[in-house]
């Protein structure tokens, strides 16, 4: 039997996501924005609920393309508020709008992907945790990238989240070494 980090415990579907997403390098402009937009979803829930419901939130959210969820309004959000596969809370779907806004400006400026990457200085941090328990909740580049959100405007985005949606996008490896995916990912980090 693999050895896997345990948080991901024995449900199928986030056995697959630990396996195969989590702490993967991630580049892409706007899969970033989504999972920064599911990991704010997440706050005060467990992420395997977001899991379960990402193919809803995907469909509800135009595939989370920034261009288009920026132009919704009122109307809009009310119509995802009746969508009961997402999480429906009205102050996470405005913040989901704003932040499409939000996304739409840094992108223009400088490039989404390119100034989150910069808060572990454009390359992946490889960590060698020994256990679950070593695996800190937030660091320094966490609260730093957590204060640049905040400061643009976005919401959900406390230092936790921030370093959650470091982890899950590769910014960070923080498999820990026990775990079949420990040097798979560094690996590709060194890649």
């Amino acid at each position: 039997m693999l050895a896997r980090c345990s948080w991901c415990g024995s449900d199928p579907l986030y056995v697959d996501y630990h396996d195969t997403d989590w702490g993967v390098p991630e580049h892409d402009s706007r899969a970033l924005w989504e999972k920064l937009v599911l990991d704010g979803f997440q706050a005060g829930l467990s992420w395997i609920t977001i899991l379960r419901k990402r193919p809803a939130f995907r469909q509800e959210f135009d595939g989370f393309d920034p261009a288009r969820v920026a132009l919704w309004d009122e109307a809009r959000i009310d119509r995802a508020l009746t969508n009961p596969g997402i999480v429906r809370h009205r102050g996470k779907i405005t913040s989901t709008v704003r932040s499409a806004r939000l996304f739409l400006e840094i992108d223009a400026d400088q490039g989404f992907a390119p100034w989150l990457w910069s808060f572990v200085g454009g390359a992946p941090i490889q960590n060698a945790w020994p256990d679950m328990a070593s695996v800190p909740t937030a660091t320094p580049e966490s609260i730093a990238m957590s204060k640049a959100l905040k400061k643009r405007g976005f919401n959900y985005c406390g230092p936790v989240i921030t370093y959650a949606f470091m982890q899950a996008t590769g910014m960070v490896n923080d498999h820990i070494i026990p775990c079949h995916r420990h040097d798979a990912v560094k690996a590709l980090l060194a890649g």
